[in-house]
């Protein structure tokens, strides 16, 4: 018997939309325009005004600064951070990230995770009975 072989496509990607607007459109779109699309938790945080630090960050963004570093991991992803490098604050170190139109309207801090994946060694001399009595040489 021969099987019948059927060419394959190859898999198109479809544009990414929030709400029914692209990418394009939102960040064309003003603040006001802007809060009936978003969710409700990233429209409090506007309607009650970005602090100082977060308008800072908001300029720079704006200016186009070829390395941006900040510890506000709350900050909401705007529309028109999307395409920004950003280097988020974990705890410990800076991680660099990439904002793809998929982030829009989530929190810095959900891409800079602040814990690992804990791996754990063997136990030490004295850690367990057995490992009492281990010859010297």
């Amino acid at each position: 018997m021969a099987k019948k072989t059927q060419k394959r496509l190859p898999r198109r990607r479809e544009e990414f939309t929030y709400h029914g607007y692209r990418i394009e459109e939102l960040q064309a779109m003003a603040m006001n325009d802007l809060l009936p699309v978003m969710p409700s938790r990233a429209r409090r945080k506007i309607v009650r005004g970005l602090s100082r630090d977060e308008e800072h960050l908001l300029g720079k963004v704006r200016a186009g600064d070829a390395q941006i570093r900040t510890h506000l991991r709350s900050m909401i992803v705007l529309p028109e951070m999307i395409g920004k490098e950003i280097e988020i604050y974990s705890g410990k170190e800076f991680m660099k990230v990439e904002l793809q139109p998929e982030s829009v309207f989530h929190y810095l801090g959900e891409f800079a995770l602040t814990r690992r994946r804990v791996a754990h060694g063997t136990a030490g001399i004295g850690a367990t009975r057995s490992s009492k009595f281990v010859p010297l040489k």
